[in-house]
């Protein structure tokens, strides 16, 4: 998930700050066509709220997959995909941030006439069973949902 340069990154930044520091990990995705072909664009981040009022800083990793979801108004397996990468991302890092405030957001909508509303509680339940952390689904879940989505978007 993340490389090694960004891990001693994110430990030599911990080592300077205080309790007061929260860590939020989040994780979105953007659908795109290759010719016939749905991909999708993942984002995953960790964000550091440093010492609680310093701003933050954010560090991320782009990947790309293939979108086997048949319909785009439903895509439920790119949401549980969303789930699977925040959850790789945990435990990669976990044994450097456990001394820390952990939030995890989805970009899940909990309102059930948006259409990523048929991933919320499979995602939730699946983040919760894999990190022992209840996530954050929209609209609390700004990690994920402004976040991630910027750098999904190519604005980060």
């Amino acid at each position: 998930m993340f490389t090694q340069m960004q891990i001693e990154e994110i430990v030599d930044l911990l080592v300077t700050l205080n309790s007061n520091t929260k860590i939020y990990l989040g994780c979105d995705s953007v659908r795109y066509f290759k010719k016939k072909d749905a991909y999708a664009r993942f984002a995953t981040v960790l964000i550091v709220h440093k010492n609680g009022k310093e701003g933050c800083r954010i560090f991320s990793n782009i990947s790309y997959e293939r979108d086997y979801d048949l319909r785009q108004d439903r895509p439920k397996m790119r949401m549980i995909n969303e789930a699977r990468k925040v959850c790789e991302l945990y435990t990669q890092v976990a044994p450097f941030i456990d001394e820390f405030d952990i939030e995890i957001h989805l970009d899940v909508n909990t309102d059930p006439k948006y259409g990523s509303n048929c991933a919320a509680n499979e995602a939730a339940g699946y983040i919760l069973g894999m990190t022992g952390i209840e996530p954050k689904l929209k609209p609390y879940g700004f990690a994920a949902s402004y976040g991630a989505d910027g750098i999904a978007h190519g604005r980060g």
